[in-house]
């Protein structure tokens, strides 16, 4: 691949296919007594971003390090390009990468050797000056890793992961103690994989990174599953939230019934605020239905909703109820 003259550099396009290129069926992973992973299953298509996403100790390190083929499933199957990744045969580890949370980085190599080193074990490596424009540390190259913050260490892992050419790549928090400007940038090599091909599997802790590139996304809790979809699907299934200031002369009991809303009455600094939750009846204009119905209402008792507020969910409301236990959310 020739060299690029701007930082844009433009990551090439491995064949596509589209068939998964990453196939988990019911995962299952035991340490002694304790099943770190139960049933895990999920599919990979080129091109495609699948965020997996969980509290620490959900079990997503674990299906990672089984998809790199450094552990045996204890039950289940999983297959990258059709094959067992166990023991990284040749058809796999030659196509696949990862920027894992451990970094493998010798501390006294400079950023060049570095690179030099990892090229002189690829099969078909990208340019060093390739790789240091992409992640921004072409001014950095003489340093010694140990020179570098944790956020340029993880830019550098993540060359490294480059420099190989993946066409599946796996993604263990990738961004972690970068600064907003390398993060979003980061987002934006990702984003190029992604419209190049690449498979990637994703975990992180920020959410935001996760609505940014996932095409599909699970939440993980305690080695299960229990949130799947597009982004789309799990906060449609989460709901709309409707809510306002309670009238001093209005009782709980006195507030109306939704058809296909739950109310809530919480207090907010002293003052008691109802929260319709609504889940049933078409995504696009249902929040709209229940403001209308509960404006009638107000009108009929001659007043007016006080600091009314109408939000869609976000993927932290989704996640943090996932992580106090909750299960019935999509689908359920």
């Amino acid at each position: 691949m020739p060299k690029t003259a701007n930082t844009n550099a433009e990551i090439s396009a491995p064949h596509t296919t589209t068939e998964p290129t990453v196939v988990v069926r019911d995962l299952r992973q035991r340490y002694g007594d304790f099943e770190a992973v139960k049933g895990v299953s999920f599919e990979i298509r080129p091109g495609e971003l699948f965020a997996l996403l969980g509290t620490n100790g959900a079990g997503k390190t674990t299906t990672i390090e089984t998809l790199e083929g450094f552990r045996a499933p204890s039950a289940g199957t999983v297959r990258v390009f059709g094959q067992d990744p166990l023991g990284q045969p040749v058809g796999v580890r030659e196509r696949t990468n990862a920027v894992l949370q451990g970094s493998g980085l010798m501390e006294d190599l400079s950023v060049d050797e570095t690179l030099a080193l990892a090229r002189d074990l690829a099969a078909d490596p990208r340019e060093p000056d390739e790789i240091l424009r992409l992640i921004g540390l072409a001014d950095k190259r003489g340093l010694r890793v140990r020179q570098l913050s944790g956020g340029q260490k993880r830019r550098l892992d993540l060359g490294l992961a480059l420099l190989t050419r993946p066409e599946v790549l796996y993604l263990d928090e990738p961004t972690t103690g970068m600064d907003p400007e390398a993060r979003h940038e980061t987002w934006r090599i990702i984003t190029d994989l992604k419209r190049e091909g690449v498979a990637v599997l994703l975990t992180t802790h920020y959410l935001e990174e996760a609505e940014r590139l996932a095409d599909r996304l699970a939440i993980m809790h305690r080695g299960e599953v229990h949130v799947e979809g597009t982004l789309g699907e799990v906060l449609a299934g989460w709901g709309d939230r409707v809510s306002f200031l309670l009238p001093s002369d209005v009782r709980t009991d006195d507030l109306p019934e939704l058809e296909g809303a739950e109310v809530e009455v919480q207090t907010r600094e002293q003052r008691l605020w109802a929260t319709y939750t609504v889940r049933e009846g078409d995504v696009a204009d249902r929040a709209h239905h229940a403001v209308a119905a509960l404006m009638a209402w107000a009108g009929e008792r001659g007043g007016t909703l006080q600091h009314l507020q109408v939000r869609g969910a976000s993927l932290e409301d989704v996640f943090l109820r996932v992580a106090d236990g909750a299960a019935n959310l999509v689908g359920e």
